[in-house]
């Protein structure tokens, strides 16, 4: 799983990544058409299942009068959006989807603590959740390019702002404690030993696999991927599907042969290709991580601590962040995180700056990337505390709820426009 590090922000989790906590008796129930929209359907299973997705969310009862007839409502809407964008010839690639499903992934194993308690819930690998929720987030995708495309033309003005604020004023939410911040990260690196022991190890399974060991139970025995238990079975996988190296390693194979040692981020690799069609393969495979002792994170926490002391001395943040830091999003920017409220943290996050001060550096804290983690020091540039909200201190704030609502209410019109040209039968 390629993709950006998301160390702070709370991600919220597309729909299909929760689809496992839907009881089952939702997803088994008789299905029956409820709406059709073009050529696509809407059934009951699938009105239930977001309905239910939709209650646990919001925690509300699931079965409150209007709750299902505003699902179905929304349902419609985004059929109505594809059928309009197949009418518009709007495409989203499949390199967009590849990196968004490693990236929703990636959120997901963030939220629940690994990759075997993702696979362990959706009692599926990864490979294979990822093939069967592609559809649904390319579906997603194209929504959203629809709805960005028509609302890139769609802007508020002083004049409207200020309206706004007026008619909105006495009910417009208390701006939260907002944070200006800026970090420069760096992860531990594994000792050479350390690595070379875990080649050593995993150089004795190969070994035994070639002397005529059962692949698959020496991956139940020796992997600790979440694949184990199956034997290290990722089921079919497209191209894109993985990580570059072991891409590149798996479409090297023919049927039944079994690879070299592959190192890839999550760390050292067997695979052994089960089958090929076309551009799919069917693989397994056997995963030791490379252990980061104490010592790494140690030789982490000393370099971060020698920096935060360049930093003191006079030296500016933002260079030594675009020089040093491992956050390829925020390196480019200087380490800056933005402007973020504490419910935007993850806990550890939100406990390590609650008592920083405006202008301060903290110590090097540990902060978590997925299933791994790193270093990291940050700099409090601002703090701003809680307050009503008004027009004069939060002039972009106010714009952003005032073109939000705009927003809304022209798109509302264009989806009862799309009613009219394109076919919408409601049969519940």
């Amino acid at each position: 799983m390629r993709g950006r590090m998301r160390i702070i922000v709370r991600s919220w989790i597309a729909l299909f990544v929760v689809v496992a906590a839907i009881p089952a008796a939702a997803q088994t129930m008789v299905d029956r058409i409820v709406a059709v929209v073009d050529r696509e359907i809407i059934t009951e299973s699938e009105l239930q299942e977001r309905v239910t997705f939709i209650a646990m969310q919001n925690r509300i009862d699931p079965k409150r009068s209007d709750l299902r007839q505003q699902v179905l409502d929304g349902m419609i809407t985004e059929k109505l959006i594809l059928a309009q964008a197949l009418i518009d010839s709007v495409e989203v690639s499949d390199d967009e989807v590849s990196r968004m499903l490693d990236q929703r992934i990636q959120d997901f194993v963030r939220q629940v603590g690994s990759e075997a308690r993702v696979e362990q819930m959706y009692g599926k690998p990864i490979s294979r959740i990822k093939r069967e929720y592609r559809d649904d987030l390319k579906n997603q995708l194209l929504i959203q390019r629809v709805r960005q495309q028509r609302e890139a033309n769609i802007l508020i003005t002083r004049r409207e702002a200020e309206e706004f604020y007026v008619s909105f004023k006495d009910s417009l939410p208390q701006v939260p404690e907002e944070f200006e911040m800026s970090h420069l990260f760096i992860t531990p690196k594994a000792d050479d030993a350390v690595e070379q022991r875990t080649r050593t190890s995993l150089q004795a399974v190969l070994d035994s696999i070639r002397a005529g060991s059962d692949f698959a139970e020496m991956a139940r025995k020796y992997s600790i991927d979440g694949t184990a238990a199956n034997g290290g079975d990722l089921g079919w996988a497209k191209r894109g599907d993985y990580v570059r190296e072991f891409e590149e390693a798996v479409f090297a194979l023919k049927e039944g042969d079994v690879s070299n040692i592959v190192k890839t981020q999550f760390g050292l690799h067997i695979i052994q290709l089960i089958g090929r069609r076309g551009e799919s393969v069917h693989a397994r495979h056997i995963l030791m991580r490379v252990e980061k002792g104490a010592a790494s994170d140690s030789a982490a926490i000393q370099t971060l601590t020698e920096y935060r002391k360049r930093i003191l001395a006079g030296e500016s943040f933002a260079d030594l962040a675009k020089k040093y830091s491992e956050d390829e999003d925020t390196k480019p920017l200087g380490g800056d995180l933005g402007a973020l409220t504490m419910e935007q943290l993850q806990p550890d996050f939100a406990a390590e700056i609650r008592d920083l001060k405006e202008g301060e550096i903290s110590m090097p804290a540990r902060a978590s990337v997925g299933v791994s983690y790193g270093y990291h020091i940050v700099w409090m540039r601002k703090r701003t505390p809680p307050h009503a909200m008004t027009i004069e201190t939060d002039y972009r704030r106010v714009e952003q709820l005032a073109l939000y609502v705009k927003r809304n209410k022209l798109n509302a019109e264009w989806v009862e426009e799309l009613k009219k040209t394109i076919y919408v039968d409601i049969r519940l």
